[in-house]
C-alpha cells in the first residue's frame, strides 16, 4: 500500500511538471481551456498525457477597448476589419470561417475568395448585415460610431490591437485563438515567432547599430517615418538599427532634420515605385545613402501590419541592416 502511495505521488509530480511545460495553471484559467487529462491505456507500460486546449463556450474576452465581450459559441462566420487580423485568422488555420474582409486585406492569396465589405474605417453595414457574422474582429482604428451601429444590430465586435508594440501581437494572436477555438495553433504560432526573434537578436547582438531612416511617406503631403514610441522604431532597434527619427514621437518628421542627419541607410516600400520616387524627390535625392546606393527596398507589409508575419519582417529588416550576420 505504501509503495502504491509513493508511486502515485511520483506520478502526480511528474505529470505536474509535464503540464507546466505546455501551459501554466493561470493561463488555463484565463483562457477558459479544458485542463490536461491523464489517459491510462490498459496494459501500457507508461501513462500518456493528452493535452486539450479547447475553448469552453460561452467565453468572455476582454478586448483592447477594455470591453467584456461574451462569445456564446464557436464562431462559424467571422468578419475581419483589419489586414493584420485577416492574416491572423488564416495563420490560425481558421480561414474557412472568414466570410468578410476589408478592401485592403491582401494576404494570404486565399483572401481574394472572401467577400469584401469596404474600408477599414467605413465598412458597409449593409454588407456586414447580409453576411450575419457570429464575430467581427476590428482594430483600434475602428470608429466607435460604426461599432455602436453593429452592436445595435446584435453583432459581436471584438477589438484586437497590438497597442503599438511588437509583443502586443502575441496577445492579439492568443485572444483570437480563444475566440476561434484555435488555442493550440495560437500557442504554436507565438512560439515560432519568439524563436525567430531570438535567432535574429543572437545573430546581431555584438554588431554596431546601423543608422537608418524608414520612409513611410514623402513629398507634397509631408514626410512620415516611424518615430520613437512606434512599434517599427522598436523593430529597428531589435534588428540592430539606430533609428534616425528617434528624436521625435509618432509618425511625422521634418525633411530638414533628415537632411541634416544624413543617415547611413534609408529603407522604403518595395511597392508603388516608391524607391524611384524617393530618388527624384527634393531633399531625398541629395542624401548620401541615396547617392551611394543605400536606399533599400523592403516588403513593408511585413512591418506595417502588426500580425503573424511581424517576426518575418524583423528578420528581413535585420538582413538589410546587417547582411554580414546572415
Amino acid at each position: 500500500m505504501k509503495k502504491l502511495s509513493v508511486l502515485f505521488m511520483m506520478m502526480v509530480i511528474m505529470l505536474t511538471f509535464a503540464a507546466c511545460g505546455q501551459v501554466t495553471q493561470e493561463e488555463l484559467v484565463e483562457s477558459n481551456v479544458v485542463e490536461s487529462e491523464v489517459v491510462e491505456v490498459e496494459n501500457a507500460p507508461k501513462t500518456e498525457e493528452v493535452v486539450e486546449m479547447a475553448t469552453q463556450y460561452p467565453v468572455t474576452i476582454v478586448d483592447h477597448f477594455d470591453r467584456q465581450v461574451v462569445i456564446e459559441s464557436k464562431p462559424l462566420k467571422v468578419i475581419s476589419l483589419a489586414p493584420s487580423l485577416t492574416e491572423t485568422v488564416f495563420a490560425l488555420d481558421a480561414g474557412e470561417v472568414l466570410k468578410g474582409r476589408t478592401d485592403y486585406c491582401t494576404y494570404p492569396e486565399q483572401v481574394n475568395d472572401v467577400q469584401a465589405v469596404g474600408s477599414l474605417k467605413d465598412p458597409s453595414i449593409e454588407t456586414i448585415a447580409e453576411i450575419a457574422p457570429d464575430v467581427i474582429f476590428a482594430s483600434t482604428h475602428f470608429q466607435t460610431e460604426t461599432m455602436t451601429k453593429l452592436e445595435d444590430l446584435g453583432f459581436k465586435v471584438v477589438i484586437l490591437s497590438a497597442q503599438d508594440t511588437f509583443e502586443g501581437v502575441y496577445d492579439v494572436i492568443e485572444k483570437a485563438g480563444i475566440v476561434l477555438d484555435k488555442q493550440e495553433q495560437a500557442q504554436n504560432l507565438v512560439t515560432d515567432m519568439k524563436d525567430k526573434v531570438n535567432t535574429v537578436e543572437l545573430a546581431i547582438k555584438d554588431l554596431e547599430p546601423t543608422p537608418v531612416y524608414y520612409v513611410v511617406g514623402f513629398g507634397e503631403y509631408g514626410d512620415y517615418t516611424a518615430g520613437a514610441g512606434t512599434f517599427i522604431d522598436q523593430m529597428i532597434t531589435m534588428a540592430g538599427g539606430a533609428n534616425a527619427a528617434s528624436d521625435t514621437e509618432g509618425w511625422s518628421y521634418s525633411l530638414e532634420k533628415l537632411v541634416e542627419k544624413d543617415p547611413y541607410m534609408l529603407l522604403c516600400s518595395k511597392y508603388y515605385d516608391t524607391k524611384a520616387g524617393i530618388e527624384m524627390a527634393n531633399g531625398y535625392k541629395d542624401l548620401t545613402a541615396v547617392k551611394e546606393g543605400r536606399l533599400l527596398e523592403i516588403d513593408n507589409d511585413l512591418l506595417d501590419r502588426q500580425g503573424p508575419r511581424l517576426a518575418d519582417g524583423l528578420e528581413a529588416l535585420a538582413k538589410l541592416l546587417h547582411p554580414e550576420a546572415f
